[in-house]
């Protein structure tokens, strides 16, 4: 990611946009898409004229801000994060929408890799899983999730680009199970700390169809629960998105362990089809955003050079959080981002069901 990235030809920012845009759908109510689609490329146009972008998370896919877009060039990235975010094309000053702190680029040791043992991890995980026998959610109630997180990202502002990160802070989300109501508080996200809500139908009325790219609890409960039938779907619908099949099935699943509710049965079938994902390995020290150390399931892109990790605890083998580090050093429009730099981190605190929108578990009945 460059500083001279504003002078790509715009058809190659209009391309990359449209990328980062069908992999950011899910950090919106997925009705919204095609409405933040124009504000993107509003904002595109505006940012060509001033040749300035403000700071943004590069970030992508689910409905969160999650996982850097870094195959993208920093200019759609930025942009898109920002116009996404519901934020105006000013400049900024490089604190986010509701003003997060921000600060040097976060960097990890990254830790060793190896083939072998990952059958057995995921084992291990699946028997803990099973043990899992979390109740249904019904209607008129709500899945919540809080996690702290923390990312890093290119801030470009006078052609002059550096990387900077938001600081570790809390992110709640609330869905219904049906997926058409809910709420965010992401001081990443949001223009206002009150957050807002991830309502639907959208702008136009309509009320998408839930899928594997915008999940809902009811959606969740439909999916099959053998893993070669679940893999297969998952390649399936997935196809032509990512930097490579093996690679956008593996985020996917580790999408869904992230920040959504599937039932035990679900949970265990997307660990036996992660299995099963070529190029699957394990990373013998990982530390979450909260800085507990685990053991991690993990597979590199190699067309970026990042690697995902899913954390788990090394006794207990719960989930922990999980996080992307940038193992081989990036070329090209990307070379700000070196060895070692964690591009995004997550720790789940808290997933429950509620009775209410903004209610927190020790609020509810």
């Amino acid at each position: 990611m460059s500083a001279n990235t504003p002078r790509q030809r715009p058809g190659a920012w209009e391309e990359a946009a449209a990328q980062l845009l069908s992999r950011t759908a899910r950090d919106l109510p997925t009705g919204r898409h095609e409405y933040h689609k124009e504000l993107l490329m509003a904002g595109i146009e505006q940012a060509q004229r001033t040749q300035q972008v403000p700071s943004g998370t590069a970030k992508a896919r689910r409905p969160r801000l999650l996982r850097p877009a870094i195959a993208l060039p920093a200019l759609a990235a930025a942009v898109a994060a920002a116009v996404i975010a519901g934020t105006a094309m000013s400049g900024g000053d490089g604190d986010g929408p509701a003003r997060l702190a921000t600060g040097p680029a976060l960097t990890t040791q990254i830790g060793t890799a190896s083939p072998n043992g990952v059958s057995r991890l995921l084992d291990q995980v699946t028997l803990v899983a099973a043990q899992d026998d979390h109740p249904a959610v019904k209607a008129g109630q709500y899945v919540y999730i809080e996690s702290k997180t923390a990312d890093t990202f290119v801030k470009t502002v006078d052609d002059k680009s550096s990387l900077a990160s938001h600081a570790l802070h809390k992110r709640q989300v609330w869905y219904s199970p049906d997926g058409t109501k809910g709420w965010l508080i992401d001081p990443a996200v949001n223009d206002s700390p009150e957050g807002e809500t991830l309502s639907l139908p959208d702008e136009k009325g309509n009320t998408p169809v839930a899928g594997l790219n915008h999940p809902s609890y009811d959606y969740l409960t439909s999916l099959p629960t053998d893993p070669d039938a679940l893999l297969a779907k998952i390649y399936k619908e997935t196809k032509g998105h990512g930097n490579s099949p093996a690679q956008e099935a593996f985020a996917t699943i580790g999408d869904l362990l992230g920040e959504s509710y599937p039932p035990p049965a679900l949970t265990k079938a997307l660990f036996k089809a992660a299995a099963k994902i070529p190029g699957v390995v394990t990373v013998n020290d990982a530390v979450d955003a909260v800085g507990r150390h685990g053991v991690a399931v993990a597979r590199l892109d190699e067309t970026s050079g990042a690697r995902e990790e899913w954390i788990f605890d090394k006794n207990t083998h719960v989930f922990l959080g999980e996080r992307t580090v940038q193992v081989n050093k990036a070329g090209g429009p990307e070379e700000l981002i070196k060895p070692g730099t964690v591009l995004f981190t997550s720790a789940v605190t808290q997933r429950a069901i509620v009775d209410g929108i903004k209610q927190v578990p020790a609020q509810g009945s």
